[in-house]
């Protein structure tokens, strides 16, 4: 098969994962991973993962099956960094969806879920690490259920919808406990949405990681 990816930044921590994936299957079907869709191809699969633009149909008619991967449990949840704001919400169990792009976000048929389930003290690497493995699992589902698949549509209710996270939501209120906003911390993208507080005037970026010991901090 012919197989694009698309993922629109080479920065974003999904990256890696998506080579790997590509190396792995490369050996069975031929599989460019490109960061805009003047790159694509054509072909069997279209898979968009962690891509910013907007996909039209004519770009999708050039493909058997234009898929995309959520962290949510469609209807709800659609929109932005879904996952990031269930953690915050104190979930520890969250759908992952495989389902078809549509010009309305989010809203295609559904081929495949899983579920990501979190202990509670996951940190963002940990939780990343996690989450695209599940993401490499369905990329695998619809390769080899391509030929055979029903989809199934979204279930008929008020959807709901998570807006984009900016920097800001990652602040720190320097005036409530750690315990009170370790959720906060966790989730933060070290790299690109660190943590921060604004004290005395000045702000400070927080990296936090995790250690097997208290010996490791001498």
């Amino acid at each position: 098969m012919n197989i694009s990816i698309l993922c629109s930044n080479k920065e974003h921590p999904v990256f890696p994962t998506l080579e790997q994936w590509q190396q792995a299957w490369q050996h069975l079907h031929e599989i460019e991973l490109v960061q805009t869709r003047q790159d694509l191809s054509g072909g069997d699969i279209l898979f968009l993962i962690s891509c910013s633009e907007l996909i039209k149909q004519d770009v999708r008619n050039r493909y058997r099956a234009t898929l995309v991967i959520h962290a949510s449990d469609l209807p709800q949840g659609r929109g932005w960094s879904p996952h990031i704001w269930q953690i915050l919400e104190g979930r520890k169990s969250i759908t992952v969806s495989l389902l078809e792009a549509e010009d309305k976000v989010d809203s295609g048929a559904i081929w495949a879920q899983r579920e990501l389930l979190l202990e509670g003290h996951e940190l963002y690497n940990e939780i990343n690490e996690k989450l695209f493995s599940i993401e490499k699992e369905l990329m695998d589902f619809a390769l080899l259920n391509l030929q055979t698949i029903v989809p199934t549509p979204q279930r008929v209710e008020d959807p709901s919808y998570y807006r984009k996270r900016t920097p800001i939501d990652s602040q720190i209120d320097p005036h409530r406990s750690i315990a009170e906003q370790f959720d906060l911390l966790r989730v933060a993208d070290t790299v690109r949405f660190p943590a921060f507080f604004e004290y005395r005037g000045h702000y400070y970026r927080i990296i936090i990681e995790k250690i097997s010991n208290v010996g490791e901090l001498e």
